[in-house]
């Protein structure tokens, strides 16, 4: 990237100069086109080059130019998803493992997106001069160094969760966005979801459908599994995995179990739902307890089943969230269930799990959440009120609740819309859902666990270790 400092006469206005003023004016739109109507003699790469369509065919007239930092399993996924969003052109991939590097660059090939790939990433930050963005889905202890060193070059930053494996470092992404001005986007995604968006902002928000939520619980269960392996003839030679920070390939392909890379299940899994805790909630937590195990995987550092719960000070009063995750069976899969005074709601980002509300028996009626539309018709299913009304009735047990269904599905693969937000920020001054200081309070509500289970207590949050 060259320096401002050495230009000789006028200065042109690039692309991502206006990317990033538009930016800094958040929703101020007209300051962006004054901009953008000052850039008449720009050569952006917007007008060169072929245009890069997306999965489904549609085309956008601004292109953004895109690169990819780590290509595990997750960052495959968010190359897939951002394959369906119109305008995103890949122009580099960086790995330190051959065999992802060349997947990366063989199957972005087929959907017309030529890349330069890398081994070292301030290698490609030094030799990509056009970018716009980073994706970086790399281990949770290097999403500081990369996500900090992209916005020092000036790069807007997707950054999967967990910001970090410790808070210092994920402190340290919070100030480098607030010195850099450069947008940060933290990957819950479920903050982008259309369904979760619905429940949070206008059944709870608004409607107070369930009255006083009181609890919360949430789950992700996981089947045994072993570990990792790779195929010999990739085997990244120790003297790289050493450069990097490696101790074997079997650490480096199973990094989330070691305490030095991760954070374990509840970082990896727990972090996606217990961030909808503090979301539904709208505040901090003030404790929390937790207990688990290393019981099955001797190998592994971390615990491979984990049960937490939370204390949350509301405004209406204390409210609970219990968690708990698990890595030796899929019984319930994953989903969140909030329960308040007139009503629960079950949400899962998999449409085959729940995404059903319950009216209590006393609460006042839905209907008029049913003809605004954010709601499905409900009610007792006849066949369990047919069995019910012949039934003995035990007055201990509560009968059968009454159950609508959720109107708003995502039709999008699941991290589509968050990748949307951002790039939307790039381009509108759109607000991002999940910005870095939500990320970080996240992250400080999701380790604390970890320090509780050690600690075998319930543990105290500050409101000074939310703040940066």
């Amino acid at each position: 990237m060259s320096d401002d400092k050495e230009l000789k006469g006028p200065r042109i206005l690039s692309r991502r100069d206006f990317l990033v003023a538009a930016a800094a004016v958040g929703t101020g739109i007209a300051g962006a086109k004054n901009l953008a109507a000052a850039d008449t003699t720009s050569t952006a790469s917007t007008t060169t080059g072929p245009l890069i369509k997306s999965a489904s065919g549609a085309e956008s007239a601004e292109t953004l130019n895109v690169a990819l930092l780590g290509v595990g399993a997750e960052g495959q996924v968010l190359m897939e998803d951002c394959l369906h969003i119109p305008g995103i052109r890949f122009k580099a991939v960086c790995d330190i493992w051959e065999y992802s590097q060349r997947y990366a660059q063989r199957y972005l090939k087929k959907f017309g997106h030529i890349v330069n790939v890398y081994e070292d990433y301030k290698e490609m930050l030094d030799h990509e001069k056009d970018l716009d963005a980073v994706i970086i889905a790399t281990p949770d202890w290097m999403h500081a160094p990369h996500a900090n060193a992209c916005m020092e070059r000036g790069l807007h930053v997707y950054c999967e969760k967990e910001m970090s494996n410790t808070l210092a470092d994920a402190r340290t992404m919070v100030e480098t966005q607030r010195r850099t001005k450069q947008l940060l986007q933290i990957g819950h995604q479920r903050r982008s979801n259309p369904r979760y968006l619905h429940v949070v902002n206008d059944l709870f928000r608004n409607a107070h459908l369930l009255g006083r939520i009181n609890h919360a619980y949430a789950q992700w269960d996981r089947s045994m599994s072993e570990d990792l392996g790779w195929p010999e003839k990739y085997t990244i030679p120790q003297a790289t995995l050493d450069k990097y920070g490696y101790k074997n390939m079997s650490e480096f392909r199973n990094w989330r179990w070691y305490k030095k890379y991760g954070g374990g299940p509840i970082v990896d899994l727990g972090s996606h739902q217990i961030d909808i805790f503090n979301w539904v909630y709208d505040c901090k937590p003030s404790f929390v307890m937790a207990a688990g195990g290393r019981d099955y995987y001797k190998n592994h550092e971390w615990y491979d089943n984990v049960y937490a719960i939370f204390d949350y000070p509301t405004e209406q009063g204390t409210a609970r969230a219990l968690y708990r995750v698990l890595t030796t069976t899929k019984h319930g899969q994953f989903f969140e269930t909030f329960m308040g005074d007139m009503g629960s709601l079950d949400i899962s980002e998999v449409p085959n799990r729940g995404n059903w509300a319950w009216r209590e028996e006393h609460a006042p009626s839905w209907e008029q959440w049913v003809k605004k539309g954010w709601l499905l018709e409900g009610g007792v299913p006849p066949a369990v009120a047919a069995a019910a009304s012949k039934a003995v009735v035990d007055v201990r047990v509560s009968s059968e609740a009454a159950k609508w269904p959720l109107p708003v599905e995502l039709a999008k693969p699941a991290h589509q819309p968050h990748l949307e937000n951002f790039f939307d920020a790039i381009r509108k001054g759109t607000p991002l859902n999940c910005p870095a200081e939500i990320g970080y309070e996240t992250a400080v509500t999701v380790l604390k666990v970890n320090e509780a289970v050690a600690a075998a207590r319930k543990l105290a949050f500050t409101p000074e270790e939310f703040k940066v």
